[in-house]
């Protein structure tokens, strides 16, 4: 038993012996050269973080964008539908006008209908004839009517809605008025032409009043109230 005892002391001090002669190998990387490492490690997940994150943003608002152009697109399509020509509607308020309230759809209706008639007056200025002097003139109303029914659908209330048909209605009956002075001076021929200029005023002017006729249907279809 001794002995054996002493066999296996003698193997630890042969073992603590080899450990002294074979150090174990020092680490190649230095401490700083580690921590470089490390630094330049999270700045490189910091900056990937980032990009991704910039990256999810940008998505989200372009697909956010989309939607309220989508949004935008049907709800102006829904109040078009209640128009005498949707088609002329649609060409007057484009989607990208950001609109889904028909208060606000209706407003820029009555803006299309005053550039609309504007542009017809404008043209008439270097024509010179008793009756078409007179269309002037009613046109220039028709105009002043817009404008009054425009400022009211600004701030429409339950009020201001018949307000806004009797102006809008107005607008109507004096472009009406130019053709029927043209047609009992017998000028057929300007008379034609005018009704050809004035189809684009005449279907907005007509649009607009469908639209605020029908104005407390459209917002209860959209669950929305004057404001």
């Amino acid at each position: 038993m001794d002995s054996l005892k002493m066999l296996k002391g003698y193997g630890k001090v042969e073992h603590h012996l080899e450990d002294h002669r074979n150090p174990k190998p020092k680490p190649k990387f230095s401490k700083p050269f580690i921590a470089a490492i490390s630094v330049f490690a999270i700045l490189f997940l910091t900056l990937t973080f980032a990009f991704a994150l910039a990256s999810m943003l940008h998505h989200s608002h372009h697909t956010e964008s989309q939607q309220q152009l989508l949004n935008s697109a049907e709800s102006i399509r829904v109040v078009c539908n209640v128009t005498r020509f949707p088609g002329a509607c649609l060409a007057a308020i484009p989607p990208s006008a950001n609109a889904t309230n028909p208060q606000a759809i209706l407003s820029l209706s009555l803006r299309a209908s005053l550039h609309a008639l504007q542009s017809l007056n404008s043209s008439l200025g270097t024509k010179n004839s008793r009756a078409l002097a007179d269309c002037r003139d009613q046109l220039d109303d028709a105009l002043g009517r817009l404008n009054d029914a425009l400022s009211a659908a600004a701030a429409l209330t339950e009020a201001k809605i018949s307000d806004v048909q009797t102006w809008v209605s107005a607008a109507i009956t004096d472009q009406q008025t130019c053709l029927d002075g043209l047609e009992e001076v017998g000028d057929v021929a300007a008379m034609e032409e005018m009704k050809k200029m004035m189809k684009r005023s005449n279907e907005y002017t007509s649009n607009s009043l469908a639209i605020v006729a029908n104005i407390r249907n459209l917002l209860q279809r959209f669950h929305m109230a004057l404001h």
